[in-house]
């Protein structure tokens, strides 16, 4: 089982998210280092798909949450962590 986090982008993200993108850059990467986010990146149209990222457990991804600045900060105005059946290893 992995988890997918579903980011949904605040309405003006492309003016608030480069003021909290190397914090929320340095999250991404201390999370991928500890081999707890597998996967990250934002859909074509990130203003109106947002973006997603895979995570090895519930805990890891709902911890990232918590203290992500995009969140903190607005960029992101809403969340969701579904649980994913991976068939393909």
């Amino acid at each position: 089982m992995k988890y997918v986090l579903f980011y949904e982008s605040a309405d003006d993200v492309a003016s608030k998210a480069p003021e909290h993108f190397p914090a929320h850059r340095r999250r991404l990467a201390e999370f991928h280092e500890r081999g707890e986010l597998l996967m990250v990146g934002t859909f074509a149209d990130p203003q109106n798909q947002g973006s997603m990222g895979i995570f090895a457990t519930r805990q890891a991804a709902e911890s990232f949450v918590a203290g992500d600045p995009f969140v903190e900060h607005g960029v992101v105005k809403a969340y969701e962590i579904r649980d994913w059946a991976e068939i393909l290893t």
